[in-house]
């Protein structure tokens, strides 16, 4: 299908279709799905969380297993596609530097972070070409990076992620605020967070793309956000039931089986609400047991390993080894919408092709 919509600009780089594939940890988005989106114009990202667990390296050293798993799934992207790759890293790991580092190092287009403030992200890609944006969840924090990067560094985002309540995974919202969130709620920011760009790139006369994010399902969702002014959608949980995918047939499953009422909001070791589907493990941990583990290497910065009810890095590796039973899977508000697995290609043109239909109607 031919791109009617406009690329997306991070500073020089073009994205042809304005469509980031969102990061999803642990190995979910990796390189076999992240080159898949790149190829079809679209910017892939690897999850750069936990790729080293479940070797026996990661038992003795957490930060070298995890920055070889980086390094390995940058490079395989690379080999297989001349498109837009780029990673997602948590401010919440405890080898968040390290991390930043390997992105920078193999050269990756971009360079996604979010679950807390990349207030040092500048500090660490000094010198380096990676595209540098900040997942917000509220106008505030926008102005908070924007400020204290300008300040520090003279630098500014290269695009801002406005990442709503309707997201899958980690959220950067109050546990009330999530139960249940407003529909519109996504929009809203969006205007917010808008308001605050566009006095920076008045003032300064530049460009930062704001992408939303959290909850966009088809091309009539895009459409409404291209609308306000955004330049560009983040979708994750859809491309979790694509062929591409690497995650095992019984995660895929669970998506396709998944109904509105098998959705919940937990809480996360790390210390914030994620959205999960209802596991086993899940089940026992609303009943207050809790699951017996050892931890060697502390991943989080925010995690007590004495008091946490589970190994979050455990329970989402279980999910990508087909371990459902004692596994954490994230998933986005609108996972019981989805009734096949697809070709990335066919996802991606399906959602083009809808959003122009939808923004020539308007």
């Amino acid at each position: 299908m031919s791109n009617e919509l406009k690329p997306l600009m991070l500073g020089g780089l073009e994205i042809k279709v304005p469509i980031i594939q969102g990061g999803m940890g642990v190995a979910i988005s990796t390189a076999s799905l992240a080159s898949a989106v790149a190829n079809c114009g679209g910017a892939g990202t690897i999850a750069s969380v936990g790729l080293g667990y479940g070797s026996q390296e990661n038992e003795t050293d957490f930060v070298k297993a995890s920055r070889k798993g980086l390094q390995s799934e940058i490079r395989k992207a690379k080999k297989i596609t001349k498109g837009i790759i780029g990673a997602n890293i948590l401010v919440a790991v405890s080898n968040y530097e390290d991390l930043v580092q390997v992105v920078a190092e193999e050269k990756a287009d971009f360079l996604v972070s979010g679950a807390g403030l990349p207030l040092k992200l500048p500090e660490y890609v000094e010198g380096y070409s990676v595209k540098i944006i900040p997942i917000v969840s509220s106008a505030r924090a926008a102005a908070v990076i924007l400020k204290a990067w300008k300040k520090r560094y003279d630098r500014f985002p290269d695009a801002i992620v406005v990442e709503g309540p309707l997201a899958g995974g980690h959220l950067g919202f109050q546990f009330e605020e999530l139960t249940p969130p407003k529909d519109n709620m996504l929009e809203l920011l969006v205007i917010d967070v808008l308001k605050v760009v566009c006095e920076y790139e008045k003032e300064y006369k530049r460009q930062i793309p704001v992408i939303a994010a959290g909850g966009i399902f088809d091309g009539k969702d895009a459409a409404r956000f291209f609308k306000l002014g955004v330049k560009a959608v983040q979708i994750a949980t859809r491309f979790v039931a694509t062929h591409e995918c690497s995650v095992p047939d019984e995660f895929k499953k669970l998506y396709l089986d998944a109904r509105k009422e098998d959705i919940v909001i937990i809480k996360s070791p790390v210390g914030l609400p994620g959205r999960s589907l209802k596991t086993s493990l899940i089940k026992r941990v609303v009943e207050g047991k809790r699951e017996a583990f050892r931890c060697n290497y502390r991943c989080l910065k925010t995690c007590d390993p004495s008091s946490a009810p589970y190994c979050i890095a455990k329970a989402l590796f279980n999910a990508v080894t087909g371990k459902i039973d004692d596994a954490v899977v994230f998933a986005g508000s609108n996972v019981y919408r989805i009734n096949k697995i697809v070709s990335v290609k066919e996802l991606i043109d399906e959602i083009v092709g809808e959003t122009i239909v939808a923004l020539k109607k308007s």
